[in-house]
């Protein structure tokens, strides 16, 4: 079993409820989506393949417990589901972050699925399979990237399908880095008394000037 792997790190979390915690992250390559406001284009096409053993083995050299696997899109690499599995073996927390257009039932239900629904100014939002609505769990989370008052619309009624049991402050609204300021998103929120997270992209302000491997 082998998975192409576009580049695994080390660095701080930054975009869920995990954000601030040191972390392992295994980039895979490949992905469905073409959003309007992709930061990792890098991940389309490069990467090397790279046996599970071999991903464990520099997953170890971290020394972290928490990993997350993101792209890409995880979920179009059919080894995806092993990776997370052998990682729940060696009592890793693991995460996973998928751009909401596969079935997440396909992974292990004790890994947290971050799902990435797609607004309308993503251009992709016809890819959501919005069927993991009712397949996310009580530890997952939802994540909305929000460019304009259309996009926040549409993350507020897509909220209203998701189970009842679920959550509402694992919803986070994430403004379009230098498209939406956070204050303007801040607004929508309070006017309308949404129990959801106000997120930002915390390395986005740790490392401004760097564009990969943080």
């Amino acid at each position: 079993m082998s998975l192409r792997v576009n580049e695994i790190f080390y660095s701080i979390q930054g975009e869920s409820l995990f954000s601030g915690r040191p972390c392992v992250f295994v980039r895979l390559t490949g992905c469905n989506l073409r959003c309007t406001y992709c930061d990792t284009r890098y991940a389309y096409s490069e990467g090397i393949f790279m046996s599970i053993p071999q991903i464990l083995d520099q997953v170890a050299t971290c020394r972290c417990k928490l990993v997350e696997i993101t792209g890409g899109e995880p979920l179009l690499q059919e080894d995806t589901p092993d990776l997370v599995r052998q990682l729940l073996a060696l009592n890793y927390k693991v995460l996973m972050e998928t751009n909401g257009s596969h079935d997440i039932s396909r992974v292990d239900r004790r890994c947290v699925h971050i799902v990435d629904i797609k607004c309308p100014a993503s251009g992709e939002c016809h890819h959501n399979d919005l069927a993991n609505l009712k397949r996310i769990g009580p530890e997952d989370q939802l994540k909305f990237v929000i460019r304009d008052q259309e996009d926040y619309r549409f993350a507020r009624e897509t909220l209203v399908s998701v189970p009842a049991g679920f959550p509402t402050d694992h919803a986070l609204f994430s403004p379009v880095a230098g498209k939406l300021e956070p204050a303007v998103l801040a607004g929508w929120i309070l006017e309308d008394h949404l129990d959801v997270r106000l997120h930002l992209q915390l390395h986005n302000f740790i490392w401004p000037d760097i564009d990969r491997g943080v």
